[in-house]
């Protein structure tokens, strides 16, 4: 699964953090993503389930949207996801049945995550594509943005 991180895949996890930033200040789940093709960032998104009020609206799945608006295909062969936390079952499959190439991802998810830790969507090669995926890059920086989130979030029930 995990193949060692560049100084290219940390610096694009870096701009994947200001995304999750973005999300935090809007009082979402604070999960940003970039899709980058040849050396070009095509898609960048953030978490948006509440404000657009959509289940389906995770960084992941706005960011493949705007990459394959950008391409004008479907089929994003030759991409790189970078994901602020490790995907979940939904935007697993969407990766895998989008053809991305690579997923380099953050925090670990423990309880969901389908890009090995809770399951593997996009290596067990069930939906007819494997996704080289890379785990942990910036993790503890990615960890803390959602522990901040989760913490603020425990506060205000108890106020």
């Amino acid at each position: 699964m995990t193949h060692a991180a560049s100084e290219r895949d940390l610096a694009y996890m870096r701009e994947a953090m200001k995304e999750a930033s973005r999300a935090l200040e809007d009082g979402e789940v604070p999960i940003g993503a970039l899709i980058v093709r040849e050396g070009r960032v095509i898609a960048r998104a953030h978490n948006q389930v509440e404000q657009l009020r959509d289940a389906t609206a995770h960084a992941e799945m706005i960011a493949l949207t705007q990459a394959s608006s950008a391409v004008g295909d479907w089929r994003l062969d030759g991409v790189t996801l970078y994901v602020t936390k490790e995907p979940c079952p939904m935007c697993a499959g969407a990766i895998a049945l989008s053809r991305v190439r690579r997923v380099v991802f953050g925090a670990r998810d423990e309880k969901a995550g389908a890009a090995g830790s809770k399951m593997d969507i996009l290596g067990d090669g069930c939906l007819n594509h494997t996704v080289e995926v890379v785990a942990g890059v910036e993790e503890g920086e990615c960890r803390d943005l959602l522990k901040e989130f989760f913490r603020a979030k425990r506060t205000s029930v108890k106020n």
